[in-house]
């Protein structure tokens, strides 16, 4: 999310059964801080959004729509949005993490929104429990989530704007997570943070948390997230960075990617990649691309001017080769199309390569990238309105084995016509959330997690599927 509070974690078990959490909840009116101008009302009830989860959140069965995968699944009844997703590169776990606006409260005052952590341990068939990874006061966002080799689960997340950005970990599988770390409270500047982006090694030895305070910062660890050193600046403008991307390549380089726009959103925005040789103790910017300024969506009920600027996201495969897909607009106010290029080094670029759909009049947004098991395996998925312009969006996926030469046609992923308010056969009426994400099995398999909700405001909820 474009926007920004813990010192200790207990995991609480959600209530054991979604259908009696509906049944005692119904019509319970969320109460949210308000953070930034976007963030100011998500106060719907969860009965509005009218989910038949019975029907979708049951059994996985193969979708007509999308080859290969199953039929999207919703994760609940309640009102979620802007989910994170990671499948352990060794075993068949994966582990999901989704911002929680109503339902139970974890503790007596706690409003919310929250953290709600869950995993699989048959590759996304199954799913157990909910549990809180946020259960004490204050306003939690923007979940991320990575696995290193052992087993270890690695997570950041905001908590209101000050501390920040918060850093947990799991030896267990998620049963027990260790005491947040706030990565901006230290004596180095900056004295708040927003959205984090989480990348780490693949044996989980170095992490790496990309966040902005405004400027552009990047926090690193190389004791597996028992300590961290200050936050390093990366830009020397007065621009507003988000980063939306990161990922370590086997040699160790590490890489972000970043967007900045004006203080206002308006005007031209850059897409750019972050890459440190040394650590993260310094780093080199390179622009790949600049997009006009973005279209308005003044149509979602609360979408404000930016919600539809570039958003990139990167992924390295196992040959060390660096992908970035972003969306970018060719003159101020026209729709975004979706763009990949590719990289050997993080230094020199391809040309850009088109990859969403072709017309003009298609708005795009928010892609997701993962590396597969093997070198040249990307997968991408995105989400665009080319079924109802405004109306129809759906989540897209696309693959690649040559490292971008060629790319599979686009499968639909959003499969499902209906069981929510915001669905119809053509899609569903807006993305929740600035973001979702994209990973990929040791098998192979890749496991897509989403937004869905009738506007930005919402009510909504968070949708999953698997295969390839």
């Amino acid at each position: 999310m474009r926007r920004a509070l813990t010192t200790g974690v207990t995991l609480l078990a959600a209530a054991s059964a979604v259908s009696a959490v509906t049944a005692l909840f119904k019509g319970q009116e969320q109460v949210r801080p308000r953070g930034e101008s976007e963030e100011a009302s998500r106060r719907s009830q969860a009965a509005e959004q009218s989910i038949d989860f019975e029907a979708l959140a049951a059994v996985p069965s193969k979708s007509a729509v999308a080859p290969g995968f199953d039929s999207e699944r919703v994760w609940g009844t309640l009102n979620d949005w802007e989910p994170s997703i990671a499948a352990d590169p060794v075993a068949p776990y994966v582990y999901q993490m989704t911002t929680r606006y109503n339902g139970p409260a974890p503790c007596k005052g706690c409003n919310g929104p929250w953290i709600v952590f869950r995993r699989s341990s048959d590759a996304g068939s199954t799913w157990g429990p909910d549990k809180y990874l946020t259960a004490k006061k204050g306003a939690f966002n923007d979940p991320e989530v990575e696995v290193a080799t052992d087993g270890t689960i690695y997570a950041a997340y905001l908590n209101g704007y000050n501390p920040g950005v918060s850093f947990v970990k799991s030896t267990n599988r998620g049963d027990a997570w260790s005491t947040p770390i706030a990565l901006t409270q230290g004596a180095a500047p900056p004295a708040w943070s927003d959205k984090p982006i989480l990348a780490i090694s693949e044996d989980g030895q170095d992490v790496y948390v990309g966040l902005n305070a405004s400027d552009s910062y990047v926090v690193a660890s190389h004791n597996r997230g028992v300590s961290f050193a200050n936050p390093v600046k990366t830009n020397s403008d007065s621009r507003y960075w988000f980063h939306t991307g990161g990922a370590v390549a086997p040699n160790g380089t590490v890489y972000f990617a970043a967007v900045d726009y004006t203080q206002t959103y308006a005007g031209d925005s850059h897409i750019n990649v972050l890459r440190s040789t040394d650590g993260g103790q310094s780093w080199n910017t390179t622009r790949i691309d600049t997009s006009a300024e973005m279209p308005g969506c003044s149509w979602s009920p609360g979408c404000y001017l930016g919600f539809l600027g570039p958003s990139a996201a990167l992924a390295v495969d196992a040959d060390g080769n660096v992908m970035v897909a972003y969306h970018a607009g060719a003159s101020a106010g026209s729709p975004q199309r979706m763009f990949v290029r590719t990289s050997a080094d993080g230094l020199n670029w391809s040309a850009r390569v088109e990859v969403g759909a072709t017309s003009g009049t298609v708005n795009h947004a928010l892609p997701a990238l993962a590396a597969g098991p093997v070198g040249g395996d990307f997968r991408l998925a995105f989400q665009d309105d080319r079924n109802g312009s405004q109306t129809a969006w759906n989540t897209w996926y696309r693959t690649t084995t040559n490292g971008g030469a060629s790319w599979g046609a686009a499968v639909r992923l959003s499969d499902k016509g209906s069981g929510a308010s915001y669905k119809s056969a053509a899609g569903y009426r807006f993305p929740y959330g600035d973001y979702f994400e994209l990973a990929v099995d040791s098998a192979g398999l890749a496991h897509a997690i989403w937004g869905e909700g009738t506007s930005y405001d919402g009510p909504g909820g968070t949708w999953y599927t698997r295969g390839n």
